[in-house]
């Protein structure tokens, strides 16, 4: 059906209380508004107004069913949404991510969705709500704020479970296609119905429940993904609210038409989930060294040997980049153009002061936020003043930039007239030193008459006081004080303070004189009003109240002033953040020798001497390689690696696969940053797929293969021509021969896809794929490569080794490869060769680490027979005499020990528990 878009009113946004009252929007279709009522949308689900119009059609199925609804929310920085397709009956999701001050990615997320209507919670944050209010007035869509019942992750975790693309196997939809069976019976009406149903098609719903949430996996990663089985959970319940309106239809979340579920692509962002993240090491957190603190620091990561920011903001844009990373060429290159700038030799000076000025900044966003609600502290005030100083300190160090064609852009946004007008007034008006002592920000001296004459009549009250004092003293009688004193209280005024008598301790009390009122006492004063006190108050006033009235306006005046700034200074604030990131990978890609990646528009990874950006500083010695992949052609294949990297090897730990380099580097320079190699030419990648580490988990229903499983699901379901997919010993955690063919079914199903075949780098050990034309190089288009190794002989010579198979000599028989003897060592040089191996030296590895020879030979022998497919001649085999031999003896030792009498009077006195054994086992000759 095509899709017909209805302009609809302004929505308008919740008051009241979100818990018990709904919220109305009228839905007016503009070119049908005179034949076609309003009606009128409420919370729980009810559409008011007539369900047919004069000419009989239905008013409320066809336009409601059409539209897109997007569930989105916003808690704590975070931000997640879902909406539904339903052309393509897709359910796209996108994952808890942090977004930034602006609301750049929900603005991102809004545009790209182009939804009709927009569902959000009524515990999301307020700005957040103003922002998708704002998008959907413009756009003519509803918004809505919905109970924050509705976006529980547990509630919405099992509705997403309900779906039958996810509880129902293929064995079961076979049914789908004929509701009306007269074998089924009738579409259940209640829970016994429902449950007879089921049973009759061989189901159980709890067995649908725990093939949904196994394969829930397949399709997106959101079981760590709160906010987002929220938004999933309100978007369902939404669609069924409408359906079951408009169909009547009572089949809930099970009757909703749902084909596929898939994550929501970012435009112009490369899309990477949390387990490639976690396997390329991009982030790393840390517990603390106490066990009292649950706070956490960045590890041996990516983002922590990359992250020089000196700014709070710097940090936060840093991290933006890390999650998000682009696939704009003009924004990489501009972000390479300017780190080249940086780490030219005749700009490191400059870059270097240029790091020192923002480290001097604080976090003026914020102290823009306080100064709007009138809480501005006077070090927030210092923070404005300090970085309009260090702002056009930025301006003057960027103009003596050379080559700076890459950075001149960021010029405009600091703008020099707006920062010396902002410190300008700043210092003119505030009192830096009566401000610290004061604990409130204070104005200067002539600034404003007004508050100067109060704070001169305030600072000479003491003469005054004084002589009233003297005054009053006369008409107080001697025996009722020795002395007094007046004195000024903020907002209580002026008091007469006598002295405390001690007769007014006693039952009379306190007695005060005709024409003084008592105010309150002390341990050892009395406070009085007199007349001459209530004069001072009408005339002279409460000076202090009056003063820090008076400042308070000023610099409220002063205030409304800066925030007319805001605007600029916001600018300025993502321009140093950008400046700040930007520096950062500028120190690092000095620091340690990156390079420039030249960035195309080709489908292509050509990478020369790439090396591992982390692993590089923890080893001794690097080896780098090289990598050429092409994306649509055929896949770059790692066919094997040796032994030393995947049998628990020492070096297993300290050298990592090229895999990861090829994805890393390539993440490095999509994020801005130069990479670790002496040149690289590289494609944009719009996806990046791992089936590297598998994170296991008590709470989570897969095994160790199956979550190995649905990573792989997940990258065939998702990947495009320009994705970058790495297996590493895919197929590894279930019989090799199932694994063996699980792993040449998901290359060759790759290459099915021809020119749409995305850039795969796989490793594997299974041997057997080689054989049969299994994966023939001849056939298909993938190139071998393999780790080499170095052997050498007991003599210290050299060994060539025969096991590494060129594509041409891939006819090589097996009698003819090296074996080693014993004493032999094996030295692995993580060099990337061509061709595949035969040979995992794994035996080698096992007598390296103190195995047996006798098991080494044992096992060495087994293999041979497994890998011609004669197996069954162990079946056959006969012991030795020597063996034989053995066996008789521990057999009969082992009667001899049966025999044994334990009893007292058969031991002999005094004789030790060893020698008695001896004796008996015959062992003390």
């Amino acid at each position: 059906m095509p899709r017909r878009k209805v302009p609809l009113q302004s929505p308008s946004l919740a008051t009241g209380d979100a818990e018990d009252e709904g919220i109305t929007h009228y839905v007016e279709d503009d070119s049908v508004s005179e034949a076609q009522p309003r009606k009128r949308v409420r919370w729980d689900g009810d559409i008011e107004g007539p369900g047919e119009d004069e000419t009989g059609e239905d008013s409320s199925s066809a336009a409601a069913v059409e539209k897109i609804c997007l569930a989105a929310t916003c808690q704590f920085g975070r931000i997640a949404c879902a909406y539904y397709d339903p052309v393509k009956c897709t359910i796209y999701v996108f994952e808890d991510t942090a977004e930034n001050q602006h609301f750049d990615l929900t603005k991102a997320l809004l545009e790209q969705a182009s939804p009709d209507i927009v569902l959000t919670s009524s515990k999301a944050d307020d700005n957040f709500i103003d922002v998708c209010q704002d998008h959907m007035e413009g756009s003519g869509g509803t918004f809505q704020i919905r109970p924050h019942k509705e976006f529980i992750a547990l509630k919405g975790r099992d509705r997403l479970l309900s779906l039958r693309i996810l509880s129902e196997l293929s064995i079961y939809q076979e049914h789908d296609g004929h509701p009306s069976d007269p074998e089924l019976g009738p579409e259940p009406r209640n829970a016994y119905d429902f449950m007879r149903r089921r049973k009759e098609m061989g189901s159980d719903p709890l067995m649908q429940k725990w093939n949904a949430s196994v394969r829930l996996a397949n399709f997106a990663s959101v079981e760590s993904s709160p906010l987002c089985l929220g938004t999933i959970g309100a978007l369902l319940e939404h669609l069924v609210r409408v359906r079951a309106v408009g169909d009547l239809d009572e089949e809930g979340i099970g009757g909703l038409e749902v084909r596929n579920i898939e994550p929501l692509p970012l435009l112009d962002v490369m899309q990477i989930n949390a387990d490639a993240l976690f396997s390329l090491q991009v982030f790393e957190d840390e517990n603390h060294a106490s066990i009292h603190s649950d706070k956490t620091k960045e590890g041996l990561s990516l983002f922590g040997i990359l992250d020089n920011t000196k700014t709070t903001l710097g940090r936060a844009l840093m991290r933006e980049w890390f999650l998000r990373p682009s696939m704009s060429l003009p924004v990489i290159q501009g972000r390479h153009d300017a780190v080249e700038c940086f780490v030219r030799p005749d700009n490191i000076t400059t870059a270097t002061s240029m790091h020192g000025h923002l480290q001097g900044t604080k976090n003026i966003p914020r102290v823009l936020t306080v100064m709007k609600a009138g809480k501005a502290k006077v070090s927030d005030w210092q923070g404005l003043v300090k970085f309009a100083f260090h702002a056009l300190l930025l301006r003057d160090a960027l103009a003596e930039l050379n080559h700076a064609g890459g950075v001149e852009i960021l010029l405009d946004a600091l703008d020099v007239a707006s920062f010396r007008e902002i410190g300008n007034a700043v210092n003119e008006t505030i009192d830096w030193e009566e401000s610290t002592n004061a604990g409130r920000v204070c104005v200067k001296s002539h600034v404003d008459e007004e508050l100067d004459n109060l704070k001169h009549i305030y600072h000479g009250i003491d003469a005054v006081l004084s002589k009233v004092a003297t005054r009053v003293s006369a008409t107080v009688p001697s025996d009722y004080a020795s002395s007094l004193n007046v004195v000024y209280f903020p907002q209580l005024g002026f008091l007469v303070c006598v002295p405390m008598q001690d007769e007014w301790h006693g039952e009379a009390g306190i007695k005060v004189l005709d024409g003084w009122t008592f105010q309150f006492s002390s341990e050892f004063h009395v406070y009085f009003k007199s007349q001459e006190m209530h004069d001072m108050d009408t005339h002279i006033g409460d000076l202090h109240p009056a003063i820090v009235d008076r400042e308070i306006e000023i610099v409220q005046a002063l205030q409304d002033r800066m925030l007319t700034y805001a605007d600029g200074i916001g600018r300025a604030c993502d321009i140093c953040a950008e400046l700040d990131c930007l520096l950062s990978f500028a120190e690092v890609s000095r620091s340690y020798d990156y390079r420039r990646p030249c960035m195309t528009e080709e489908n292509v990874i050509d990478i020369k001497q790439g090396r591992h950006p982390l692993q590089e500083l923890v080893v001794d010695t690097f080896v780098p390689n090289d990598t050429f992949i092409v994306g649509g052609v055929g896949i770059g294949s790692t066919a094997e690696e040796t032994s030393g990297e995947d049998d628990s090897t020492e070096a297993d730990a300290r050298y990592p696969r090229n895999s990861v380099i090829i994805a890393l580097i390539q993440y490095m320079a999509q994020i801005g940053c130069f990479v670790p190699a002496e040149s690289a030419k590289l494609g944009i990648v719009d996806k990046i797929f791992t089936r590297i580490q598998t994170r296991e988990s008590i709470s989570r229903v897969q095994s160790a293969f199956m979550i190995d499983l649905n990573q792989v699901s997940l990258a065939l379901r998702n990947a495009t021509p320009r994705s970058l997919i790495l297996l590493d010993e895919f197929g590894k955690g279930t019989l090799s021969a199932d694994g063996a063919g699980l792993f040449c079914g998901v290359l060759k199903f790759l290459l099915a896809g021809g020119d749409r075949c995305p850039k795969v780098v796989a490793t594997t050990h299974f041997h057997e794929i080689f054989h049969d034309d299994l994966l023939s190089p001849y056939k298909l288009p993938i190139t071998f490569l393999h780790m080499q190794v170095l052997l050498a002989s007991v003599f210290h010579e050299p060994i060539v080794p025969a096991d590494s198979i060129d594509v041409a000599d891939e006819d090589k028989d097996d009698e003819n490869r090296t074996v080693l003897a014993r004493g032999d060592k094996i030295t692995y040089l993580y060099k990337v060769a061509n061709g595949f191996s035969l040979h995992s030296h794994a035996i080698t590895c096992a007598e390296l680490f103190g195995v047996p020879r006798r098991v080494t030979q044992r096992a060495s022998h087994v293999s041979q027979l497994l890998a011609r497919h004669e197996i069954c001649q162990l079946l056959d085999e006969d012991m030795s005499d020597s063996e034989r031999h053995s066996l008789e003896e521990a057999e009969e030792v082992c009667r001899r020990f049966l025999a044994w009498d334990l009893s007292p009077l058969n031991q002999k006195r005094d004789e030790p528990v060893r020698e008695a054994l001896a004796r008996i086992l015959g062992r003390n000759e």
